[in-house]
């Protein structure tokens, strides 16, 4: 055997419980093929040896929902996270505006009315006054709202006139004229329009989103995007330069059309796949459209938005299991998931197998916890979200936000969890999503002791959700880490670097 990576004198954490701690690990054709020993036995005069110095290893870590192709287009959109008012948005928008050509689109993200000083929803005006001659189009941090200006409304011709879509509403003043705010499905009438176009990225910028990944140890991604995406990701495959595992979701408008060409689930290699398809049932609680069971505190009446009837998430499900793809239905109200998982249950009732997944599983009624693991349902979650959404959570829920990212009431009730980032809706780095998980505090510590802290995770529960074990014949994915998380207060769990990653027995980035 031609081994051609041996990892020796480290602390390598397999988290495989037959045998969950080595001092080596040895890599060859891609794969684990030793431990131990039996490892160091393996080497020849043209492996490569490298000496971890007492360092920590884990598996690589999966990001199990991210928009990737949005993430590398985020790198040169209008950046709106952190901005603490409107004022600030519009400032940073009025720069860009200074170096765009008229007439030309300007797209931005990340901006959060509950972190302004006043918090709010905008409105037009704003940005009327600093793009006058640009249509401005800029995502809420949640992706389900918009902010836009009136010549952006002017270009699609959305006016007075123009009807709320199914699932989706044109927020409105007095007079019936648009503010401005477009909520969900009401989004989607700027299809085609809004200036990202997964085609549009190159192939260096996307390897350069890759390369960003490796650096803070991903091996791996569960990309929910749609078909522009996955051409992009095709090419960078075909030449062998994708450095990262990437399972690619189908969107619910493209399910039929996959299933008539003849694709099934898992098609693909290792590198890249068809992993199933991605459907909405609701909107999200930033923007005030996820489905709950009670209205929100304070909105008489306002239980939210159900985006998808409940009878084509069905239809779409079983159509997508006689194709043997993962179902994964985004629900973040209690009302959301509930509906969900009773459509899972006929499933189940009805035979069917197939990976069933809720993306986010945000807010859960209590009576709803023990059916993740009684239907064997994956509750795919982000638990950054966690802390950056506890304040909105309290106020729009009250004491209903006990039951909100219930990480350790899952896992202990038998449920499987599968974390993610949600990228470019919050931040790439894994770290911050596991010490979020571990401490359900924010990284400037609060709130102190953690948000609902009997919700906290163990550092190995956490870590867990991002990835499987290391074990003999298993994919060869690991990473070199900087501190033994294992062993350091959970604070300090931020402050963890990536010195090598390794995918498939390559060193595919390395610090030093």
């Amino acid at each position: 055997m031609l081994t051609d990576l041996i990892l020796t004198k480290g602390k390598i954490y397999t988290l495989d419980p037959a045998r969950p701690r080595a001092n080596a690990i040895a890599f060859a054709y891609g794969r684990v093929v030793a431990f131990d020993d039996e490892a160091l036995a393996l080497r020849t005069t043209q492996t490569q040896v490298i000496d971890l110095r007492g360092r920590a290893a884990i598996p690589g870590l999966i990001d199990h929902h991210i928009h990737f192709t949005a993430y590398a287009a985020s790198l040169s959109r209008v950046n709106l996270d952190g901005a603490k008012s409107m004022e600030e948005c519009v400032e940073r928008v009025a720069a860009r505006v200074a170096t765009t050509k008229p007439g030309e689109w300007i797209i931005g993200l990340g901006w959060n009315q509950l972190d302004w000083t006043t918090p709010v929803f905008p409105n037009k005006q704003p940005l009327d006054a600093v793009a006058p001659n640009n249509p401005i189009a800029l995502d809420r941090k949640d992706g389900h709202s918009m902010w836009v200006n009136s010549a952006a409304l002017h270009a699609v011709n959305i006016t007075r006139d123009t009807n709320n879509p199914d699932g989706g509403v044109i927020d409105r003043d007095a007079t019936g004229e648009p503010t401005g705010i477009l909520r969900d499905n009401a989004m989607g009438l700027l299809e085609g329009r809004r200036g990202f176009d997964a085609e549009e990225i190159t192939e260096e910028e996307l390897l350069n989103a890759t390369r960003a990944a490796n650096k803070l140890g991903l091996t791996g991604i569960h990309n929910v995007e749609g078909a522009a995406s996955l051409r992009l990701f095709q090419r960078v495959r075909a030449q062998d330069k994708l450095t990262l595992r990437v399972t690619h979701m189908i969107p619910a408008s493209h399910l039929e059309h996959a299933i008539a060409l003849g694709l099934r689930g898992g098609i693909g290699d290792e590198f890249l796949r068809i992993g199933g398809i991605k459907m909405f049932a609701d909107g999200s609680l930033g923007s005030q459209t996820a489905w709950m069971l009670e209205p929100f505190e304070g909105q008489p009446g306002n239980c939210g938005i159900a985006t998808t009837p409940m009878e084509e998430i069905e239809r779409l499900a079983r159509l997508a299991a006689s194709a043997g793809m993962m179902v994964c239905t985004h629900a973040i109200g209690d009302r959301a998931n509930r509906e969900v998982l009773n459509i899972y249950e006929k499933l189940r009732r009805d035979g069917i197998t197939t990976p069933l997944r809720i993306e986010h599983a945000q807010h859960l009624h209590r009576d709803d916890l023990p059916r993740f693991a009684k239907l064997n349902v994956i509750a795919s979650m982000q638990p950054i979200h966690c802390t950056s959404d506890y304040q909105m959570t309290d106020a729009l829920l009250g004491a209903r936000g006990r039951y909100t990212y219930a990480f350790k009431s899952l896992l202990d009730s038998g449920a499987t969890l599968a974390f993610g980032s949600d990228c470019p809706v919050e931040t790439l780095d894994p770290w911050v999503g596991i010490h979020a998980a571990v401490t359900r505090e924010r990284a400037n510590g609060e709130p102190r002791g953690g948000w609902q802290p009997v919700e906290k995770l163990s550092v190995e529960e956490a870590v867990r959700g991002y990835g499987s074990a290391m074990s003999v014949g298993g994919i060869g994915d690991c990473i070199v880490l900087s501190q033994d998380i294992f062993e350091i207060p959970p604070r300090e769990i931020l402050n963890t670097r990536v010195e090598q990653t390794v995918i498939g027995g390559n060193i595919i980035y390395s610090s030093d």
